[in-house]
């Protein structure tokens, strides 16, 4: 049986090699021990393939030019002869680059599948899950066969080796000879999960679920199409536990049982989230034979029932960080039992799987120009490069984003304020749900800042100004909004008790502008250590994505004046969604993105940012918002 290959190359440790392709005159960099196949697949070259890379099918055969002939392997021995082996004819899946390379790729028999997905990326629509519909011949005292020989015998036909459980092997027989020897094969990477009587290659489907702290993303997919047949959220039912990762940590290491109660509680959330997309699209459960779960590293420690505290003590080791399978039957999961459960892997204790689905989405990693990749959170996790070198960290900018530790702040939902606009003497507010407003949400904190800063009502200390200050400046209008608190604190109306339905009014702090001041510096601070790391200055930047569904409503020139990101042209700032579930979309209908997704960890540096002086340094240098002079002028250049 061929093993599937293992890349166990250090971008640290271990150099770049290029590789250029022929006749398509395709050329590029990949760390050193990268298969050819996986090069390929980065720039987007498809190479033909029906085993999805593990070396059975035989079919994507590459001819090696020059000196920089891949050693022979077992596969190759079986699917070329001598002659074509010193020729330099190797299967690309089982050859990995350790030298310079230049490769010619025969061109693919046909037009593969594609879509457009994640960031303006097309995408190969062939997925892990393979249905063979076959008629098998019936035994015979010519044909002694075993049940599982003829099975395993006509797949290795089509170019699958595969492995079989005990319990399909014990339901064999009756399928079999029920069908009349007639039978659907769904092959799963190298499992065979299942046989069904007859032909069922028309329903084939798949989930994708982005597991995140607060909300559980779920998708179900065609796997024949790639298209979409259901998507749906939830809230994380772990959130009575805690509203973030560490109080997660925290009630597994304080409570006895408290691993179970949170394992249970995400499970619990994804059977509800499955059940409801199952039905919405009227697919049966044993026709999910496939399950790609991204998140962070906390929600898929608890989501397999792994104990999370190691990663929220130094030196913050998870029990897990590469890519891992697993069967629904182990976790439990309400699809097919044998259906593959795939975990995407981490960068870092911080910068989890939902990071690598982002840049899988947005293909960050694998673009010539350099590019910002900032997911605002609790946890501000930041990706920084190009095809030439990326480098990932993570900033902990505290909850003041989610409107946690704010006055009057909340969570975006019915009754945030999500806009402010501050015209003339008035304040205009968007509140969701279009009802009265009951409290601030993160997009609506940094727009009131910004609109004081652009009014001159709060310096770029972050002070706000007094109301005496404002009446000779602005209108009095304005400036009765600017109100003394108990504490003897100043604070901005947003909204008058007439206007709240309640007893006083709808306030910013003074202390909510700080907790926003020192939140927007770690993840700015972070972002400049690694500017500084690649010795990237704001002009060399081509774009900068904000994602999340914070970074979906983020309002980028309000960004830019509270200082959270570098300050480049706004057409240059793209809010590209929730990356995470569609990474987790991408891996799950295309295998060559999966083993892309598997690869990043090895690309991709990690910087830890709590031992660098530098980002203290940082963090301080930038707490103040940015003069606007200064910012203007930046901007017009």
């Amino acid at each position: 049986m061929v093993q599937p290959l293992t890349n166990t190359f250090s971008e640290v440790d271990s150099p770049r090699v290029t590789i250029e392709f022929m006749p398509q005159n395709k050329k590029t960099r990949v760390p050193f021990g990268m298969s050819i196949f996986n090069a390929a697949n980065w720039i987007g070259l498809p190479i033909d393939s029906t085993c999805g890379g593990q070396g059975t099918c035989g079919k994507c055969k590459v001819l090696v030019w020059g000196k920089g002939n891949p050693e022979i392997n077992a596969a190759d021995r079986e699917f070329f002869s001598d002659s074509e082996l010193l020729e330099g004819w190797r299967l690309s899946c089982r050859s990995l680059a350790n030298q310079d390379l230049v490769c010619e790729v025969p061109t693919l028999l046909g037009n593969p599948k594609a879509s457009l997905m994640g960031t303006d990326r097309h995408v190969i629509i062939e997925p892990n899950v393979h249905k063979i519909a076959l008629q098998l011949q019936k035994p015979s005292l010519r044909d002694q066969r075993s049940d599982y020989t003829r099975i395993r015998d006509a797949l290795i036909e089509k170019g699958f080796q595969v492995h079989i459980s005990v319990q399909l092997l014990r339901q064999l027989p009756s399928i079999l000879r029920k069908s009349e020897w007639k039978v659907t094969l769904v092959v799963v990477g190298q499992e065979l999960v299942c046989v069904e009587p007859g032909d069922t290659t028309k329903h084939s489907y798949g989930l994708a679920f982005d597991i995140g702290t607060t909300t559980v993303v779920g998708i179900l997919i065609d796997l024949n199409t790639g298209a979409v047949m259901a998507a749906d959220s939830a809230l994380n039912k772990q959130s009575v536990h805690g509203a973030d990762v560490i109080s997660r940590i925290s009630h597994s290491m304080l409570e006895k049982d408290g691993i179970d109660q949170l394992n249970q509680a995400i499970l619990s959330t994804l059977d509800s989230l499955i059940k409801k997309l199952l039905r919405e699209a009227k697919v049966k459960a044993f026709s999910v034979y496939e399950l790609v779960a991204t998140g962070n590293a906390t929600m898929l420690h608890l989501f397999l029932g792994l104990d999370p505290e190691p990663i929220g003590v130094t030196p913050f080791i998870p029990t897990i960080q590469d890519h891992l399978t697993v069967s629904a039957r182990e976790i439990p999961l309400s699809i097919h039992p044998q259906a593959q459960v795939q975990l995407l892997p981490h960068i870092g204790a911080y910068v989890g799987a939902d990071l690598t689905s982002g840049i899988l989405a947005t293909g960050l990693a694998q673009k010539e120009e350099v590019r910002l990749l900032v997911d605002v959170g609790t946890n501000g996790e930041i990706v920084l490069g190009s095809l030439d070198r990326t480098i990932a960290t993570a900033a902990p900018a505290g909850p003041a984003f989610e409107g946690a530790q704010i006055q009057d702040g909340m969570r975006a939902s019915a009754g945030a304020i999500e806009t402010v606009k501050i015209v003339e003497d008035s304040v205009q507010l968007q509140v969701i749900g279009d009802v009265q407003p009951v409290g601030l949400c993160g997009s609506g904190l940094i727009d009131v800042v910004a609109e004081l800063r652009l009014a001159g009502l709060l310096d770029s200390s972050g002070r706000l100004i007094s109301s005496e200050e404002a009446k000779n400046r602005l209108s009095s209008a304005l400036s009765q909004r600017i109100i003394q608190e108990s504490d003897g604190k100043r604070s901005f109306v947003l909204a008058w008790p007439k206007e709240t339905g309640r007893n006083r009014p709808l306030v910013l702090t003074q202390r909510d502008i700080r907790e926003l001041q020192f939140a927007k510096a770690a993840i700015a601070g972070g972002i400049q250590i690694l500017m500084k790391e690649l010795n990237v200055k704001n002009q060399d930047l081509e774009e900068i994505y904000l994602a999340g569904s914070f970074g979906t409503y983020i309002n980028a020139q309000n960004a830019r004046i509270i200082g959270l990101v570098p300050p480049i042209s706004i057409k240059r700032i793209k809010a590209v969604g929730n990356t995470a579930s569609e990474g987790a979309k991408i891996a799950l209908v295309s295998f060559r993105e999966r083993q892309i997704a598997h690869s990043l960890p090895s690309v991709i540096e990690y910087h830890e940012l709590s031992d660098r002086a530098d980002f203290s340094d940082s963090f301080i240098d930038i707490l103040k918002f940015p003069e606007l002079e200064t910012l203007e002028l930046k901007l017009i250049s």
